[in-house]
């Protein structure tokens, strides 16, 4: 394949723990370059080679400069914090280059900035890129719907203790692609502490539980707990790979794209 047809891509983030995955993917592609390697003012990659960290010679330096580090790239896989992947994205916008979102936790004036980006430049923002957790979301629409009266539905997610944000995003998206098959409103009916007399259950709500630890890379379980029987659906993560693998599907969906904002369902037409 020549370099004129592999796809240009840049990494934000990429002296962290995802960052250093996506770089792996990217090399090991036989369609994408490496083109950027965006990092924070401070960080001791700045100046470094990106693949430093794996002994590998990328011919990519990592840079706090984001129009050093976009200049060539067709498209930013951004895995980092609401504030910086908003000021990437306003830079991608003005450069033309394209994005993939794996941040979390951004705010609803946050997702409105990012709906009027996307009138400019194509984005995919799913708040998990793995191929089987955005089946594993079709499946709990499909159940939702089935089950909806009679069954009370908890979601448990566990994460690294590194991780910020709680609930997961992904556990969020669960509870919203839930609520929306049977419809319900979730910030109406979502649960996310329970301390001291709660009084009973809430038949229409939807519980989160949050567990923090080690280095578990991410697990979520579903329950639909009804009289009689009980039904968990699970998706245990042992590897940041598979959402590398994901973003890469989500670069190649946003090849044909002009504008507009996408998820993990467009990539993988579960729509």
């Amino acid at each position: 394949m020549t370099p004129q047809k592999l796809k240009p891509i840049a990494v934000a983030g990429a002296s962290g723990r995802m960052g250093h995955t996506l770089i792996e993917a990217i090399w090991a592609a036989d369609d994408c370059h490496l083109a950027g390697a965006l990092d924070m003012t401070g960080s001791a990659a700045l100046g470094l080679d990106a693949g430093a960290f794996s002994g590998r010679v990328t011919g990519t330096t990592v840079t706090d400069s984001l129009h050093v580090g976009l200049q060539g790239a067709s498209c930013l896989i951004d895995f980092t914090r609401p504030e910086g992947s908003l000021a990437h994205l306003k830079v991608c916008r003005e450069l033309g280059v394209q994005a993939v979102i794996g941040t979390t936790g951004f705010t609803d004036a946050q997702k409105s900035e990012i709906r009027d980006i996307a009138q400019d430049i194509a984005i995919v923002m799913a708040p998990n890129m793995s191929v089987g957790v955005n089946v594993t979301l079709k499946l709990l629409q499909m159940a939702a719907q089935a089950l909806s009266t009679g069954y009370d539905i908890e979601i448990i997610e566990a994460h690294h203790r590194h991780k910020v944000d709680a609930p997961s995003g992904t556990a969020l998206k669960m509870g919203e692609v839930m609520a929306q098959a049977m419809g319900r409103d979730l910030k109406q009916c979502a649960v996310y502490e329970r301390y001291g007399h709660t009084g009973e259950r809430e038949a229409s709500s939807i519980g989160f539980s949050t567990i923090r630890g080690g280095d578990i890379v991410g697990d979520h379980t579903v329950l639909f707990a009804g009289i009689g029987e009980r039904i968990e659906v699970t998706h245990k993560s042992s590897s940041r790979a598979t959402y590398a693998q994901g973003s890469l599907r989500a670069v190649r969906f946003l090849a044909a794209q002009k504008n507009g904002l996408f998820d993990m369902f467009d990539v993988l037409n579960l729509r």
